[in-house]
Protein backbone atom coordinates (compact mmCIF):
# COMPACT_ATOMS: atom_id res chain seq x y z
CA UNK A 1 0.00 0.00 0.00
CA UNK A 2 1.34 3.19 -0.92
CA UNK A 3 0.82 6.43 1.40
CA UNK A 4 -1.84 8.62 -0.27
CA UNK A 5 0.10 11.86 -2.12
CA UNK A 6 0.53 15.10 -0.35
CA UNK A 7 0.07 18.80 -1.37
CA UNK A 8 1.67 19.52 -4.82
CA UNK A 9 4.51 21.33 -4.74
CA UNK A 10 3.96 24.88 -5.40
CA UNK A 11 6.07 28.52 -5.56
CA UNK A 12 6.88 28.40 -1.35
CA UNK A 13 8.31 25.26 -2.17
CA UNK A 14 10.36 25.86 -4.60
CA UNK A 15 11.44 29.07 -2.83
CA UNK A 16 11.64 27.32 0.20
CA UNK A 17 13.96 24.23 -1.13
CA UNK A 18 16.05 27.26 -2.82
CA UNK A 19 17.13 28.64 0.62
CA UNK A 20 17.60 25.39 2.43
CA UNK A 21 20.32 25.02 -0.33
CA UNK A 22 21.69 28.44 -0.76
CA UNK A 23 21.18 30.06 3.16
CA UNK A 24 19.77 27.37 5.31
CA UNK A 25 20.55 29.47 8.47
CA UNK A 26 18.22 32.80 7.16
CA UNK A 27 15.23 30.22 7.75
CA UNK A 28 13.14 30.80 11.03
CA UNK A 29 10.19 29.08 11.78
CA UNK A 30 7.96 31.66 10.73
CA UNK A 31 9.64 31.85 7.10
CA UNK A 32 7.34 29.37 5.64
CA UNK A 33 4.18 30.72 6.99
CA UNK A 34 5.07 34.32 5.91
CA UNK A 35 5.81 33.55 2.45
CA UNK A 36 2.22 31.21 2.55
CA UNK A 37 -0.06 34.36 3.71
CA UNK A 38 2.15 36.72 1.12
CA UNK A 39 1.11 34.81 -1.22
CA UNK A 40 -2.39 34.58 -0.37
CA UNK A 41 -2.55 38.31 0.18
CA UNK A 42 -1.72 38.63 -3.46
CA UNK A 43 -4.12 35.47 -4.67
CA UNK A 44 -6.97 37.43 -2.27
CA UNK A 45 -5.71 41.66 -4.09
CA UNK A 46 -6.04 40.06 -7.50
CA UNK A 47 -9.19 38.46 -6.79
CA UNK A 48 -10.35 41.82 -5.44
CA UNK A 49 -9.15 43.99 -8.15
CA UNK A 50 -10.28 41.09 -11.03
CA UNK A 51 -14.07 41.94 -10.34
CA UNK A 52 -13.94 45.76 -9.38
CA UNK A 53 -13.48 46.65 -13.53
CA UNK A 54 -16.75 45.13 -13.86
CA UNK A 55 -18.40 47.42 -11.43
CA UNK A 56 -16.49 50.61 -12.59
CA UNK A 57 -14.69 50.71 -9.27
CA UNK A 58 -10.70 51.15 -8.39
CA UNK A 59 -9.68 49.63 -5.37
CA UNK A 60 -9.87 52.94 -3.56
CA UNK A 61 -13.38 53.15 -4.42
CA UNK A 62 -14.25 50.04 -3.16
CA UNK A 63 -12.22 50.31 0.16
CA UNK A 64 -14.26 53.81 0.77
CA UNK A 65 -17.65 52.60 -0.02
CA UNK A 66 -17.40 49.71 1.73
CA UNK A 67 -16.39 51.38 4.92
CA UNK A 68 -19.40 53.49 4.53
CA UNK A 69 -22.12 50.54 4.28
CA UNK A 70 -20.08 48.59 6.83
CA UNK A 71 -20.74 51.65 9.26
CA UNK A 72 -24.27 50.84 9.45
CA UNK A 73 -26.97 52.82 8.78
CA UNK A 74 -27.22 56.45 8.03
CA UNK A 75 -24.13 54.56 6.01
CA UNK A 76 -21.81 58.45 6.68
CA UNK A 77 -18.37 59.17 8.48
CA UNK A 78 -16.56 62.19 9.57
CA UNK A 79 -13.59 62.29 6.61
CA UNK A 80 -11.04 62.42 9.31
CA UNK A 81 -13.17 58.75 10.54
CA UNK A 82 -12.91 57.65 6.94
CA UNK A 83 -9.38 57.99 6.11
CA UNK A 84 -8.34 56.66 9.90
CA UNK A 85 -10.59 53.37 9.07
CA UNK A 86 -8.76 53.24 5.85
CA UNK A 87 -4.77 54.32 6.67
CA UNK A 88 -5.71 56.60 3.75
CA UNK A 89 -4.66 60.51 4.20
CA UNK A 90 -7.59 63.03 4.07
CA UNK A 91 -5.72 64.54 0.88
CA UNK A 92 -6.40 60.84 -0.65
CA UNK A 93 -9.74 60.13 0.47
CA UNK A 94 -10.68 63.88 -0.55
CA UNK A 95 -9.77 63.09 -4.52
CA UNK A 96 -11.34 59.76 -4.53
CA UNK A 97 -14.86 61.26 -2.75
CA UNK A 98 -14.90 63.72 -4.81
CA UNK A 99 -15.27 60.83 -8.36
CA UNK A 100 -17.63 58.97 -6.08
CA UNK A 101 -19.81 62.09 -5.59
CA UNK A 102 -19.49 62.77 -9.02
CA UNK A 103 -21.13 59.26 -9.96
CA UNK A 104 -23.64 59.96 -7.48
CA UNK A 105 -22.81 57.37 -5.10
CA UNK A 106 -21.73 59.65 -2.22
CA UNK A 107 -22.69 62.84 -1.26
CA UNK A 108 -21.20 65.39 1.11
CA UNK A 109 -22.90 66.81 3.68
CA UNK A 110 -23.14 68.93 7.21
CA UNK A 111 -22.44 67.10 10.26
CA UNK A 112 -25.53 66.84 12.57
CA UNK A 113 -23.25 67.44 15.56
CA UNK A 114 -21.34 70.01 13.71
CA UNK A 115 -21.97 72.52 11.43
CA UNK A 116 -18.66 73.18 10.64
CA UNK A 117 -17.67 69.73 9.67
CA UNK A 118 -19.00 67.43 7.11
CA UNK A 119 -19.90 63.83 6.59
CA UNK A 120 -19.98 61.74 3.57
CA UNK A 121 -22.59 59.62 3.36
CA UNK A 122 -23.86 56.71 0.92
CA UNK A 123 -26.49 57.88 -1.85
CA UNK A 124 -28.92 54.72 -2.33
CA UNK A 125 -27.16 54.08 -5.26
CA UNK A 126 -23.82 54.14 -3.56
CA UNK A 127 -25.76 51.56 -0.77
CA UNK A 128 -26.38 49.00 -4.10
CA UNK A 129 -23.25 49.58 -5.90
CA UNK A 130 -21.24 48.83 -2.33
CA UNK A 131 -23.49 45.85 -1.54
CA UNK A 132 -22.77 44.61 -4.97
CA UNK A 133 -19.43 44.96 -4.50
CA UNK A 134 -19.12 43.38 -1.34
CA UNK A 135 -21.23 40.28 -2.84
CA UNK A 136 -18.72 40.14 -5.65
CA UNK A 137 -15.54 40.58 -3.75
CA UNK A 138 -17.00 37.91 -1.36
CA UNK A 139 -17.56 35.13 -4.34
CA UNK A 140 -13.99 35.94 -5.91
CA UNK A 141 -12.70 35.25 -2.36
CA UNK A 142 -14.22 32.17 -1.74
CA UNK A 143 -13.08 30.89 -5.50
CA UNK A 144 -9.46 31.28 -4.11
CA UNK A 145 -10.27 28.85 -1.39
CA UNK A 146 -12.53 26.44 -3.43
CA UNK A 147 -9.75 23.73 -3.10
CA UNK A 148 -9.29 24.19 0.19
CA UNK A 149 -11.64 22.43 2.62
CA UNK A 150 -13.79 24.23 5.59
CA UNK A 151 -11.87 22.15 7.80
CA UNK A 152 -9.06 23.73 6.90
CA UNK A 153 -10.00 26.93 6.33
CA UNK A 154 -11.31 27.19 9.75
CA UNK A 155 -7.92 25.73 11.46
CA UNK A 156 -6.33 28.51 9.67
CA UNK A 157 -8.15 30.72 11.03
CA UNK A 158 -7.90 29.53 14.24
CA UNK A 159 -4.52 29.46 13.72
CA UNK A 160 -3.80 32.78 12.43
CA UNK A 161 -6.24 34.79 14.92
CA UNK A 162 -3.47 33.78 17.79
CA UNK A 163 -0.94 35.64 16.04
CA UNK A 164 -1.52 39.16 17.20
CA UNK A 165 0.40 41.53 15.15
CA UNK A 166 -1.34 44.27 16.68
CA UNK A 167 1.33 44.07 19.52
CA UNK A 168 4.25 43.09 17.01
CA UNK A 169 7.48 44.81 17.96
CA UNK A 170 8.48 47.27 15.31
CA UNK A 171 10.91 45.86 12.26
CA UNK A 172 14.75 46.80 13.25
CA UNK A 173 16.44 48.31 10.56
CA UNK A 174 18.39 46.64 8.08
CA UNK A 175 22.02 46.23 8.27
CA UNK A 176 23.81 47.62 5.62
CA UNK A 177 27.57 46.78 6.09
CA UNK A 178 28.82 49.84 7.42
CA UNK A 179 30.38 50.48 10.73
CA UNK A 180 27.83 52.17 12.99
CA UNK A 181 30.34 54.12 14.92
CA UNK A 182 31.81 55.90 11.83
CA UNK A 183 28.45 57.49 11.15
Amino acid sequence: MTAPPGPRPDPVDALMDAWHTELPDVLRPTTELSKRIAQLARALDQATRGVLPELGLTVAEFDILVALRRAGEPYRMKPNELARSLLLSSGGISNVVNHLAGRGLVRREPSPDDGRSTMISLTPEGVRTAERAVRANADAHEAVFAEASATSVDAATRALREVDIRHSPAPRPLRTGRNPSRS
